[in-house]
């Protein structure tokens, strides 16, 4: 599967949209997405988050839980779980020998492939419920052939505008396409620009609709860190509370599970510190709305100096998003080492006023020199694109 082009590397070449392919591939797997019950997950920001917690309060429940999340850091096999556990390398290799002549045959995406296997595992190891985390958008993307219990639309942010549109309506329409005739759907976060088009959709398809930030707030805490996780955990109890009686966790198991997300689902790159003295945050926030938040976070951590290793993607205003940091931070630009990479010279080539910069190939190479750079009271934060604190992190 390695052969093929991953959208997260190659870009727009590799997105290939409608379900066509996907409702063939599953019947010709024997519709495995039928075999177990589901959760669906979309939004701009903190879909991954918000699928993690309610897997490990999931699991703290008692059930066998599926997890699918995309893209992954450092094993292709983190976007397949159970209970916390990579799918084996066995099941995976074994899985695309057995089906590699139907998968070429068609042309199927690299993603498609991918959440067909994730099906499959799920139903061959039987599965008591599946959280899926959509890829990209959420009416065309590979997920939604299922019919789940529950969707949930986090929010909506101006990402990946390119593919899915240039308005907030237009991201939203989109993303609203997971909502299934007579499904609940929970929605994040109010955002009054388009509530009523959720409202909208959500009627046509006689689906019950709430919004998470209109409940009242719980202190829930846990250990995943960020200042954006206030949101995910609002989400993530609203949304299990809406689940079926059979499945619905008590108040004790959402604590045990929200304190224990990473032990349970291994989950990582969400303000993940790396190591102490200089401390080194990462953090996979990448467009406007999910760095703004990540910045105000840096804002609370006590430090000297700011170092700013960061690295971006094509196809992102990089000058909006470099306007968010401070300006008398020092800065390390960097290139991660895929197709869709924002040239390090094209960030030489920009202006950036008074900012002190430094301009690396390499991400470990921009990374080495800010860790020799600091000192052991200053804060390092390592960012701007998934690609930068996966290459970190492995």
């Amino acid at each position: 599967m390695q052969q093929l082009p991953m959208y997260q590397k190659k870009g727009q070449k590799a997105y290939k949209p409608g379900l066509e392919r996907m409702y063939a591939l599953s019947q010709y797997l024997g519709a495995p997405e039928e075999t177990f019950p589901s959760i669906h997950i979309a939004g701009t920001n903190g879909k991954g988050s918000t699928a993690h917690l309610m897997a490990a309060v999931l699991q703290s429940a008692g059930f066998r839980v599926g997890l699918y999340t995309s893209p992954h850091l450092v094993d292709f096999r983190e976007r397949i779980k159970i209970n916390g556990k990579l799918i084996s390398k066995s099941f995976t290799v074994e899985w695309v020998e057995k089906h590699r002549k139907f998968l070429e045959v068609n042309g199927f995406s690299f993603f498609e492939m991918t959440v067909g296997l994730a099906f499959d595992y799920f139903a061959a190891t039987h599965v008591d419920i599946a959280v899926i985390e959509v890829g990209l958008g959420g009416r065309l993307d590979a997920t939604n052939i299922i019919h789940p219990l529950l969707s949930v639309v986090t929010n909506i942010g101006m990402d990946h505008t390119h593919i899915l549109g240039p308005t907030l309506p237009e991201i939203a329409r989109e993303k609203a396409g997971i909502i299934k005739p007579e499904v609940p759907v929970v929605i994040g976060q109010t955002q009054p620009e388009i509530q009523a088009l959720f409202r909208e959709i959500a009627l046509k398809q006689q689906a019950p609709i709430c919004f998470a930030d209109q409940f009242p707030k719980y202190p829930w805490e846990t250990d995943l860190g960020g200042p954006y996780q206030m949101y995910n955990l609002q989400t993530a109890a609203i949304a299990l509370e809406q689940l079926p009686k059979d499945f619905q966790p008590t108040q004790s198991q959402i604590d045990q599970g929200f304190r224990q997300v990473q032990p349970l689902t291994q989950f990582q790159g969400r303000w993940q510190f790396v190591k102490e003295h200089p401390r080194v945050i990462a953090d996979v926030s990448h467009n406007k709305e999910g760095l703004a938040l990540a910045i105000k976070g840096l804002e609370k951590q006590p430090y000297g100096i700011l170092h700013l290793v960061l690295g971006f993607v094509q196809e992102k205003n990089i000058a909006e998003l470099l306007d968010l940091f401070p300006s008398n931070a020092q800065f390390y630009f960097c290139e991660p080492q895929i197709d869709r990479a924002f040239s390090v010279n094209n960030l030489r080539s920009m202006n950036h006023g008074e900012r002190k910069c430094y301009y690396f190939n390499r991400v470990k190479e921009a990374y080495q020199f800010a860790l020799e750079s600091a000192d052991p009271e200053d804060l390092i934060y390592v960012g701007g694109s998934t690609f930068v604190v996966a290459e970190i992190l492995e």
